[in-house]
C-alpha cells in the first residue's frame, strides 16, 4: 500500500472533476449572454 498510485488516482479524479466544473461554467455563461442578447435586442 504505497501512496503513490492512490496520489495518481486523486489527482485524476481531481482534474476530471475541474474539467467538468470548467464546461458547467462555460455553458452557464453561454446561456447568460445568450439571454443577455435576447433582452438587449427585444
Amino acid at each position: 500500500m504505497s501512496g503513490e498510485p492512490t496520489n495518481s488516482v486523486t489527482e485524476n479524479r481531481e482534474q476530471a472533476v475541474e474539467g467538468e466544473r470548467g464546461a458547467l461554467l462555460t455553458v452557464l455563461v453561454m446561456v447568460l449572454l445568450g439571454l443577455a442578447g435576447i433582452f438587449a435586442v427585444s
